[in-house]
């Protein structure tokens, strides 16, 4: 399949693991050119506000159960937005060390889900992710992404583990 990929995805939350899938990815796989309809995708899904501090900002009781707080939604947005720049921007300097012209998209939503809907919309050929291996308890009760992801995603799924970054790939014929 080398040289016939036309979309690759690589979901990024600024963790060690989706750093290294994503210059996996670079060193790994080719994908057509852009002017043949080729694209690689860097991803991130940003969790939506009320995820990302645990409450929803919205219904915070000061004077009464109705009561909104605009300012605080405002500025846990603003911070996330500081936070998903940095990571697009981490993400982008590994792809331009690779030559590689690449496309970012961020989209809002729970990650697994949202990876998976923006995999079948772009029609991607592959996703390429990483993997934080969490123990079982933590597993249990924040659940794997990347095994939801490889169970319901509309392509085949590289799930790269940190040992398999620095290891080159044989040639074929190469042992």
């Amino acid at each position: 399949m080398t040289g016939t990929l036309k979309c690759v995805v690589v979901p990024v939350d600024g963790s060690e693991e989706s750093m290294n899938a994503l210059k996996w990815a670079l060193e790994n796989v080719t994908v057509l050119s852009p002017e043949d309809g080729g694209s690689f995708v860097v991803l991130h899904v940003q969790s939506p506000p009320s995820i990302a501090v645990g409450i929803n900002p919205g219904s915070i009781p000061f004077g009464g159960p109705s009561m909104e707080v605009p300012a605080f939604a405002a500025a846990v947005e603003a911070h996330q937005k500081r936070i998903t720049e940095a990571i697009i921007n981490h993400a982008l300097e590994i792809v331009s060390q690779k030559n590689v012209n690449a496309k970012t998209h961020v989209i809002i939503g729970d990650p697994k889900e949202k990876i998976c809907e923006v995999v079948d919309e772009m029609h991607a050929d592959l996703l390429v992710m990483g993997n934080r291996a969490f123990g079982p308890i933590k597993r249990m009760f924040l659940g794997s992404v990347s095994k939801y992801c490889s169970n319901h995603a509309s392509c085949p799924v590289v799930i790269v583990k940190n040992n398999q970054v620095d290891e080159a790939l044989p040639a074929y014929g190469e042992k």
